[in-house]
């Protein structure tokens, strides 16, 4: 029977391969996945429970809650500064989902979207199914700066989006406003779409987060994508938003019902009470993953294995030095107990490093970085290295 040959060619996350591996595996400390490990609060299960058994588990509108979407544009105007009304948001299955939407809107099968290198996988993935051609640009993974001369090298006349990601996965870095206002005049001088993925938007520690919408008086080129899933501990809920510019949200409405028709109902009210119920929740995440950071950077400086320092989100991006951090990966899950994400999943840039993930307990990352130096795989003092590779 025919199957699609370009899902066929796909490759798969290299995330999910370690992980399977691991899970065959005992005593493995799992330190590959970006899920946090704190519990969604109690009061946001609770108000998924109390809308379940008021019977709000029929469809929703396809485009969310009418509630939740006007706390939402409360939410990106006063917390993100990106001027926008219930109308310019769009709930969706999670920010993966979101993303897959505006990129089947906005782009054409043979076109091509420029997208950071190292970057998450599911870009390069969600291109693939769609036929066009993902075109990585460089970004310095020590500043976490996109090249805009390499930027430039790259659009085509058939280039319809730029793809940025502050905080960034896997990197941890944040993007300078004023490199954000040079990207969006880049963006406008060859007429892009801007995607501007920020689900890790309010789990920043260092220095503060720039959304790429407010730099427009209203949205008219960025299309912003955010999640709950990193920020109230929603993995599992699945509930993300779009804010687009309102050229595209009538499209955007319309792929709602053939892709998922609407997302779960009782979800959304649980992503209601995690807006306005309180807050206290995001203060201790950025809490806990601020202080993971540090002192995981400080067992690894001590043993002189270099990272590139996170401003935010809750990963390290670790230099392997000239081995490939594919097989350092499958090596450290296999035979030193620890699971990582391989840097190559995340482009060519990360041929040699490996992703680690704070999102466990501060005894599993002792464990977990205890592994890490132990094994030997990882160029460390010995080699002159010392340690933290960038702030």
């Amino acid at each position: 029977m025919y199957i699609a040959p370009r899902l066929q060619d796909m490759q798969r996350s290299g995330i999910r391969e370690i992980g399977e591996l691991a899970g065959r595996l005992d005593d493995v400390v799992r330190l590959e996945i970006g899920e946090p490990d704190l519990d969604t609060p109690p009061h946001i299960i609770e108000a998924a429970h109390d809308a379940a058994s008021r019977g709000m588990t029929h469809y929703a509108p396809n485009t969310g809650l009418p509630e939740l979407r006007e706390a939402l544009a409360d939410k990106v105007t006063s917390v993100n500064g990106v001027a926008a009304g219930p109308d310019d948001v769009i709930v969706t299955n999670g920010a993966v989902q979101g993303l897959f939407s505006v990129l089947t809107s906005i782009v054409s099968r043979g076109d091509d979207v420029l997208l950071p290198n190292p970057g998450w996988p599911n870009y390069r993935m969600m291109a693939d199914i769609l036929g066009i051609e993902a075109r990585g640009y460089r970004i310095d993974v020590l500043t976490g700066q996109p090249d805009l001369d390499h930027l430039a090298s790259l659009v085509t006349p058939r280039t319809r989006a730029l793809v940025l990601n502050s905080p960034s996965n896997p990197l941890g870095t944040v993007i300078e406003a004023a490199g954000l206002a040079a990207l969006h005049a880049f963006a406008e001088h060859h007429d892009l779409w801007i995607v501007s993925d920020e689900v890790y938007d309010q789990l920043v520690f260092t220095g503060e987060h720039t959304a790429a919408g407010s730099l427009e008086a209203r949205p008219e080129r960025v299309i912003s994508v955010y999640s709950f899933s990193k920020t109230y501990a929603m993995t599992g809920w699945r509930v993300g938003y779009v804010v687009s510019p309102p050229a595209l949200h009538p499209t955007l409405a319309k792929l709602q019902e053939p892709i998922i028709s609407c997302v779960n109902t009782p979800a959304q009210f649980a992503a209601l009470a995690a807006l306005t119920g309180p807050q206290e929740c995001v203060r201790v995440g950025v809490e806990t993953y601020r202080e993971r950071a540090r002192s995981v950077g400080g067992m690894l400086g001590d043993a002189g294995i270099g990272y590139t320092e996170p401003a935010g989100g809750f990963y390290l991006w670790l230099d392997v030095g000239e081995r490939n951090g594919q097989e350092v990966a499958r090596a450290l899950v296999a035979h030193h107990g620890v699971a990582v994400a391989p840097g190559p999943t995340f482009g060519s840039a990360g041929r040699h490093a490996i992703r680690v993930a704070l999102a466990n307990s501060d005894l599993e990352l002792t464990r977990g970085v205890q592994r890490l130096v132990g094994s030997g795989l990882l160029p460390g003092r010995e080699q002159g290295n010392r340690g933290v590779l960038a702030r």
